[in-house]
């Protein structure tokens, strides 16, 4: 069974955007890039929700093919091009969409038949509102987290309305010279 791994930054005290989606407190050079793009060239499917994913569409299909584009623009926008995305959302219509799947009702069902498909890694990327409902329908089965060293204060949570328990095993962290650690747990059933 494919697994679904959510791909967060976050702050030290659990937020991941500011109060009104400010990202601009996160830490990303060569040294991170490097890092997670040998993991997502591990997955073949990225999952999104539907502010994020119009993110991603309005830059990275183009952005390797920009002048003076950066090493991780263009590696990244590849990589972009060829992954099947799947996005959460009740508003956006698939029909000219490409390679992209649009996920819009029955949540539980349709990720887990995603899940049941062949194939690797499902990476959630960001997306707060579709993580937290992945959260409590428990459809997430592991974190990938980029604990940036900053305390918002306030902001987006990562976690909100958890009614049990959530039980997780370290696999491993890295800590890189910007002072970003990474955490990356399982989930235990």
């Amino acid at each position: 069974m494919r697994k679904i791994i959510s791909f967060m930054h976050m702050s030290l005290d659990g937020f991941v955007a500011g109060p009104n989606g400010e990202m601009d407190w996160i830490k990303v050079d060569q040294e991170i890039f490097d890092h997670v793009e040998k993991r997502i060239g591990e997955g073949d499917t990225a999952l999104y929700g539907r502010v994020t994913y119009q993110m991603m569409e309005n830059y990275w299909p183009t952005a390797g093919d920009a002048p003076g584009a950066s090493k991780h623009d263009i590696e990244h926008s590849k990589w972009y091009k060829k992954v099947h995305k799947v996005v959460l959302s009740k508003t956006i219509k698939d029909a000219d969409l490409i390679n992209t799947t649009i996920i819009s009702n029955n949540l539980s069902e349709k990720i887990n038949e995603l899940k049941q498909q062949e194939g690797k890694e499902i990476l959630l990327f960001g997306s707060p509102t579709a993580t937290h409902s992945l959260i409590q329908q428990n459809l997430i089965d592991g974190y990938w987290l980029f604990v940036n060293p900053i305390i918002l204060g306030q902001g987006i949570p990562l976690f909100v309305d958890i009614k049990d328990k959530i039980k997780l095993k370290l696999l491993t962290t890295q800590q890189f010279t910007s002072g970003v650690t990474e955490l990356n747990y399982s989930v235990e059933r």
